[in-house]
């Protein structure tokens, strides 16, 4: 984890917002001794959150396949 004092961290404020983000933490240091810890926030995504994918069938299609699935006698 790299320290900044708080001047170098006024001045390269963006970079060292890109270095939390890339490290995971940066430190900052004021002349009276008080310390400061930047970190990215954790996202709050939902797991089913997820990006679809194009099957190129309807929905009716989805529904008639599944259909067949529970009616299927697997004994």
């Amino acid at each position: 984890m790299r320290e900044y004092s708080f001047t170098e961290a006024r001045q390269n404020f963006a970079s060292i917002l890109e270095e939390a983000r890339r490290e995971g933490v940066v430190c900052i240091k004021k002349r009276d001794g008080e310390t400061f810890y930047i970190k990215p926030a954790i996202s709050k995504k939902s797991p089913f959150d997820v990006k679809g994918v194009d099957l190129g069938i309807s929905s009716a299609e989805i529904v008639d396949i599944v259909r067949e699935g529970r009616e299927r006698n697997y004994s």
